[in-house]
Parts: C-alpha cells; sequence; structure tokens
C-alpha cells in the first residue's frame, strides 16, 4: 500500500475518532470527561466538556475534509490541542478520579502515554513530507 494511502487512512480515522469524542462530550460521556477537568481550570466542568466536545468535533471534521494545502496545518493545530489537553490526563491520575474503565493508578498512567502518540499520528498523518518523521522535524515545527 503507498505512504499517501496509509497517511489518509490514518488522518480520517483520527479525525472519525474526534468527532466520536465530541459527540460523547456532549451526550453520553459528559459526566466521565468531567473528571479529566482539572481543578484549576477557571469554567465550569460542565461547560469545559461541551466546549472541548464542540472544538473535538471541529478538529475532526477539518482532518476528514482539509483539502491537501491546509493538511499540515490542520495536522498540527490537532498534535497543539491533544497537547493543550494533557493536563485533564494528569488531573485524571494525580487526583485518582475513575472515569472510561481507568480506574486504578496503573491505568490512569498508562493511558498518559498514549498522548504522544496522538500528537504524532495527527502531525504524521497530516505531514507533506513522504520521509520518515523524526523529533528533529517536531522541534523545527515548535520554531
Amino acid at each position: 500500500m503507498k505512504t499517501e494511502n496509509i497517511k489518509t487512512a490514518a488522518r480520517i480515522l483520527l479525525g472519525a475518532n474526534l468527532i466520536f469524542a465530541g459527540i460523547s462530550h456532549l451526550t453520553f460521556a459528559r459526566k466521565a470527561f468531567k473528571a479529566q477537568v482539572p481543578d484549576w481550570v477557571p469554567l465550569k466542568k460542565d461547560d469545559t466538556v461541551v466546549y472541548s466536545g464542540i472544538a473535538e468535533i471541529a478538529l475532526g471534521t477539518a482532518l476528514v475534509l482539509t483539502p491537501d494545502k491546509h493538511k499540515a496545518t490542520v495536522g498540527k493545530i490537532a498534535g497543539a490541542f491533544f497537547t493543550a489537553v494533557f493536563p485533564g490526563n494528569i488531573a485524571q491520575y494525580t487526583q485518582h478520579r475513575s472515569a472510561f474503565g481507568l480506574d486504578t493508578d496503573e491505568k490512569r498512567f498508562v493511558r498518559l502515554l498514549f498522548q504522544p502518540a496522538l500528537v504524532y499520528w495527527a502531525i504524521k498523518s497530516t505531514s507533506n513530507e513522504d520521509k520518515r518523521f523524526s523529533v528533529k522535524k517536531l522541534l523545527r515545527f515548535r520554531r
């Protein structure tokens, strides 16, 4: 299978997962998502969950539908989003909050390891380069 086809499938899968997660923020998993909102966030927990759900739906839609010339930018925005919500995963771990089947500190800690993978997935699946991804390129993105 061609690299571009794999990247397209990965991008669409990530976008679809974000759309699903966003819908779940607004509906059946709203209470569980509140467990991830850190206490220091200056908004009501429910408002934070709603706003992040809307953002996920918009971001997922952008990943699926954005024209080729804007894919890399959307991927960087998605990577930044996954970085921005990481404190919520940390709060769930440090405050021992159970949600989504993460009912032990070990499970909550393992969940933390997946966030960098989401950042990588967002950037790699939307990059305009066929070359291998490297940390050096990621650091260049931060400039």
